[in-house]
């Protein structure tokens, strides 16, 4: 365990049984956030009082914010591609006050996606206020997850100065925002004021607190009957976009927006989008009901699904995986330019075939609980966030779709297994680019969560992870976190699987060994030719076409036997056995074939 993981125990943050410790801590912020977008110049400016809370131990001499527009700054580093005509001078901090003391452009560096500002000091359990004045120009074409979608349409993240984590393992996160990535922010309240002009609607994290002012009472109303009903609302048609009485049709209308613990808030504008809402029942206990939104361009004809999708993906979270109520009042899935989640909201491209639309909207969806409920480090720990979203889309796209068997991203694995560009999972994500960031963050912790769920069934597994969620939702889990969580709330040591297939290099690789037949029973060797552990599923082919499968979890391989020995009786003659099922990585499937004589 690398020393500043180990010194959280010392230091009785964190537990060896994955409860945070006695001493455990973590900074909040509450944010009142009022700007001005114009969709004609793109340009968004505006004002963001914060209370930060200093609950560490620490006397704070500086505060860190980062500044995520500042992708598109000249002379920001960068890891993806961006157009010329997007880059600028990023985000312009017009006036800063502390405590209500004006500050001095002194006060603070900006260096890429990072500012530092230097304070009085901020001793612990004590508050610091800030008023921010900025402004920065969206970004048009290249859209890196958030941006201008088209003439009338425009998703808007990361639009606030916010305050970076300071943790109980490395103090400030300074890493810097490039484009691949991902986030780690902490846990606030958010109020946000969004002003736009009159024929636009907005749709953001949180709860809106003015529809009544901002919507005719016809919108409004048909917003208030699918927050209650399970039927799919119209709310705004394509009539309603002719007619335009969507709006109160003022020149401009401020939006009021309200979320309480959540990670980030977004938002997304429209003059032409239509508008279908559901809602279901997430918890049974309460009766708590959240609703689904699909808001979206009347051009792209796979959207009018969508709405399905998504309300299919939040039952099946909330009743069969992770079985978990789904905890937010709504989620918006918009139509735009890429394949991204934030708290509430997801912003996804549109796609032809309805198998992709399925795949993309619940991958985005199974967001929700990670990263935004349990607040893991994305940035550093991909595999925690994209890991999980990747089992969620395979287990929940054949629940919409029985015909839908996804394997995203394992073939991809396979090819790269064991060589320089497959290294262990627990590799930061900082330092991987390119095949094996996509391979670290995606399929190989898919596949690991899911042979774990195999292994130990469903309602062990699920135990586990209950655990885990019940200690550190609205927290900051760090992966032995969530290790020993699994660990205990299962009550099955699970270390020499964490070891072997999150720490250790190597491969999965299987092959038929001998196969013996007396009269009609055979006896197949399998042998483990790598050092992951998989699955063993023997698919035994009958000569009138119908299959039989054998199948051993992963504690087959437990006690590091390099040999496992299946036996079954031929219900009819047999043509071939094949070894794999379609979630059994195996970087060799040259030698899992026996054919009969």
């Amino acid at each position: 365990m690398p020393v500043n993981l180990q010194a959280t125990y010392i230091k009785g943050t964190r537990t060896t049984n994955g409860a945070p410790g006695k001493n455990y801590w973590q900074n909040r912020a509450d944010y009142n956030i009022k700007v001005n977008f114009d969709p004609k110049s793109r340009l968004l400016s505006g004002t963001v009082a914060i209370d930060y809370v200093n609950n560490s131990p620490d006397t704070l001499k500086e505060v860190d914010f980062k500044l995520y527009p500042n992708l598109y700054k000249k002379g920001s580093i960068r890891s993806m591609p961006v157009l010329p005509e997007d880059i600028g001078d990023g985000v312009q901090i017009s006036q800063m006050s502390i405590n209500q003391q004006h500050q001095n452009e002194s006060q603070w560096a900006i260096d890429g996606t990072n500012m530092t500002v230097k304070t009085p000091g901020v001793l612990p359990k004590q508050t610091v206020h800030f008023d921010i004045t900025y402004s920065y120009i969206l970004n048009k074409t290249s859209h890196i997850r958030t941006g201008q979608v088209d003439s009338g349409a425009f998703f808007i993240a990361y639009f606030f100065p916010r305050i970076a984590v300071y943790d109980d393992i490395d103090g400030w996160n300074q890493q810097h925002y490039t484009g691949v990535q991902e986030f780690y922010n902490d846990f606030c309240h958010f109020n946000a004021e969004i002003t736009v002009p009159g024929n636009y609607e907005v749709w953001a994290t949180g709860n809106l607190k003015n529809a009544g002012e901002i919507y005719s009472s016809t919108i409004a109303g048909r917003i208030a009957e699918a927050a209650k009903n399970d039927g799919v609302t119209d709310v705004i048609t394509g009539q309603d976009l002719k007619d335009g009485n969507i709006t109160q049709n003022k020149v401009a209308n401020t939006w009021k927006f309200e979320a309480d613990s959540v990670t980030d808030l977004a938002f997304a504008i429209s003059n032409h989008y239509l508008w279908k809402a559901s809602s279901l029942v997430v918890d049974p206990k309460s009766g708590r009901r959240s609703r689904v939104d699909a808001v979206f361009n009347a051009n792209h004809k796979d959207y009018f699904a969508v709405i399905n999708y998504a309300r299919k993906t939040v039952e099946t979270m909330s009743y069969q995986f992770p079985k978990w109520p789904y905890p937010y009042p709504h989620e918006t899935v918009f139509d735009g330019l890429d394949q991204m989640e934030y708290p509430m909201m997801v912003n996804d491209n549109p796609l032809e075939k309805a198998e992709d639309a399925i795949e993309l909207t619940d991958h985005e969806i199974f967001h929700t609980m990670f990263p935004f409920y349990m607040g893991t480090n994305e940035t550093k720990y991909a595999w925690m966030d994209e890991g999980w979203a990747t089992i969620g889309e395979w287990l929940i796209s054949s629940v919409i779709d029985p015909k839908i068997t996804d394997t995203f991203a394992i073939e991809g694995y396979e090819g790269s297994a064991g060589t320089e560009n497959d290294p262990p999972i627990m590799t930061l994500s900082t330092l991987l680019e390119g095949g094996a960031y996509e391979t670290n963050s995606y399929p190989k912790p898919g596949l690991g969560y899911l042979y774990i769920k195999d292994m130990l069934g469903d309602t062990l597994f699920n135990k586990g992870l209950h655990y885990y969620i019940t200690q550190w939702h609205g927290k900051h889990p760090m992966p032995f976190d969530f290790f020993n969580c699994m660990n205990t709330g299962s009550g099955v040591n699970l270390n020499w699987f964490w070891k072997s297939w999150f720490f250790d290099n190597g491969i999965p690789d299987q092959s038929i060994g001998k196969v013996s037949i007396v009269q009609k029973q055979y006896t197949v060797s399998i042998f483990n030719n790598g050092t992951k552990a998989v699955p063993v599923d023997l698919v035994v082919f009958y000569s009138d076409g119908s299959t039989e499968n054998i199948h051993k979890s992963i504690a087959c391989w437990k006690d590091g036997n390099k040999k496992v020995t299946l036996s079954f009786t031929a219900k009819k003659r047999v043509q071939q056995l094949v070894l794999g099922g379609p979630f059994d990585a195996d970087a060799n499937r040259a030698d899992n074939i026996w054919v009969a004589k």
